[in-house]
């Protein structure tokens, strides 16, 4: 569902790419522009918090942000979830000037 929302520059004119590769892991989503990562997270992920942390520790050496937003979030609150990746996106862009 995401998916559908982010790609073809849909949200604010950013690039996003799915299933993108990088260090090791594959991003869920992610915007080269921003160097953002988006993760949707499911119930599984409750279980697995020291991995992903450990993750986003990697992704951040590599000077990739990750944003984490949660499956049931997709679901059911989509406009909310998509103003937060955009806010993070603009924020991640101007950062980088």
């Amino acid at each position: 569902m995401l998916w559908s929302r982010l790609r073809d520059r849909r949200l604010g004119g950013f690039k996003f790419r799915r299933q993108h590769p990088v260090g090791g892991y594959v991003l869920d989503f992610y915007c080269a522009e921003a160097r953002l990562a988006v993760e949707v997270d499911s119930a599984f992920h409750e279980g697995r918090r020291a991995l992903d942390a450990r993750r986003d520790a990697v992704l951040a050496e590599l000077g990739i942000g990750v944003l984490r937003v949660s499956a049931g979030d997709v679901s059911l609150l989509m406009d909310s979830v998509l103003a937060t990746v955009l806010r993070a996106v603009r924020s991640r862009v101007e950062e980088r000037g």
